[in-house]
């Protein structure tokens, strides 16, 4: 026959029930969250690059390409076609101002010389020809002129004469015509013949000023081609490094064909090119920085060139320290052009993890986890991003490339 369990022995085994129970759900508990831990998404801060939002300021720039040249370098071309003659400079060398660098052949210059100088003399050939027929002419004439300056005075004679007679009846009516028009004929070859001195004047003068046209017209072309002998003897625009040359004698050379050029290595600017898109932002005298590695040098925008050429424009940048010794010619560097400059705005350092401007997805540590939050983002000057909202001062942010947590609400981070 079974006995009744005391009651006491009854309410311990009950708690010993309970405690064993207890004791498994927080193992189990435990084992979860051991679990959870070993295989949730997580990452190592060492990892990661994290930045804390601060208040600062803050420029808006537009980044672009940039490579160094120098201020000031001028390109000698080739006045005519022709061969290089002799090369008395070498490549890379420093030049004073005035120094001969290289011959051109001048032969072909020196016959178009010689050429033009006997046509120059051709026309004052021409010229006293001309004078001399003219004052030839003018003496004929004038002999002339004097016969018939006597002629006039017989015929008048002749007529006054015939004038008394006729009063008396001695001399017909006819004889007195005649006597009359021989007066009038000879005044008419008299005028005659000084109107040809005048025609004769006249045409010699024409004749002449033509001659003396032609004469300057040879004169120019005679003062360019001496322009021309003198540019065969290739010298420096001014004092510089030689920094291209066409040092091989006897090489053919077209018109125009860059034979020299001088640049002035002491100082320097920047020659940047960025896409056109940016243009409409682009004015002179915005601040530029150039940056080299660590170094940054300031600048302005100095020239917008006009012309747009594969969908990107140019720009001049002008230094402030056109002769540090960081710059060398044709050094490449990055441009950042300040379009605009903010205050005492949210701030963090810039990375990988935002992406241009507007609203995008960052995540914010919170104690040990990282909780993705979306950001308004807003000026960049390629060292820092403006957190226009979204966040508060003192918050940190991941700012290295997290993009394969990017479905993730958050990320646990391991110390």
């Amino acid at each position: 026959m079974d006995t009744a369990l005391a009651p006491d022995i009854i309410r311990r085994r009950r708690r010993r029930t309970l405690a064993a129970a207890a004791a498994a759900l927080a193992l189990a508990c435990a084992a979860a969250w051991g679990i959870n831990r070993a295989a949730g998404p997580s990452v190592s801060l060492s990892d990661i690059a994290v930045a804390e939002i601060r208040r600062g300021s803050i420029a808006n720039t537009v980044s672009a390409a940039g490579v160094v040249v120098p201020e000031h370098e001028e390109l000698v071309p080739s006045p005519i076609q022709s061969r290089v003659a002799k090369v008395h400079a070498k490549l890379g060398q420093q030049v004073a101002a005035g120094e001969l660098l290289l011959e051109l052949d001048d032969r072909n210059v020196r016959l178009a010389l010689d050429g033009i100088r006997e046509q120059i003399a051709q026309q004052d050939n021409r010229i006293l020809g001309l004078t001399l027929d003219m004052d030839q002419k003018r003496k004929q004439y004038a002999s002339a002129i004097e016969l018939l300056e006597l002629d006039l005075q017989s015929t008048r004679a002749k007529r006054e004469r015939y004038a008394t007679l006729r009063a008396v009846g001695a001399v017909s009516g006819e004889d007195m015509l005649t006597a009359e028009l021989n007066v009038q004929r000879t005044e008419v070859q008299l005028r005659q013949q000084k109107e040809l001195i005048e025609d004769n004047r006249r045409s010699t003068a024409s004749g002449v000023e033509g001659a003396r046209l032609q004469k300057s017209i040879l004169q120019k072309q005679l003062d360019q081609q001496r322009i021309l002998l003198a540019q065969t003897q290739v010298r420096a625009p001014f004092a510089g490094m030689l920094t291209s040359l066409a040092a091989e004698e006897g090489a053919a050379v077209a018109v125009g064909q860059l034979v020299a050029k001088v640049s002035d290595l002491g100082n320097y600017r920047v020659e940047a090119t960025l896409s056109d898109f940016h243009t409409r932002l682009l004015s002179p005298g915005q601040a530029v920085r150039v940056e080299q590695g660590k170094q940054v040098l300031a600048g302005r925008v100095h020239t917008i060139l006009p012309e747009i050429q594969n969908g990107t424009v140019k720009l001049l940048v002008a230094l402030e320290q056109p002769s540090h010794a960081l710059l060398r010619n044709k050094l490449r560097v990055d441009v950042n052009i300040v379009t605009e400059q903010k205050t005492n705005v949210l701030v963090a350092d810039s990375g990988p993890a935002f992406n241009g401007k507007g609203r995008q997805a960052v995540f914010v540590l919170r104690g040990g986890t990282a909780h993705k939050a979306m950001l308004d983002i807003g000026a960049s000057d390629g060292k820092a991003v403006e957190i226009a909202g979204g966040a508060q001062a003192g918050e940190r942010v991941i700012i290295s490339d997290v993009s394969r947590y990017k479905e993730l609400d958050s990320i646990r981070i391991q110390q």
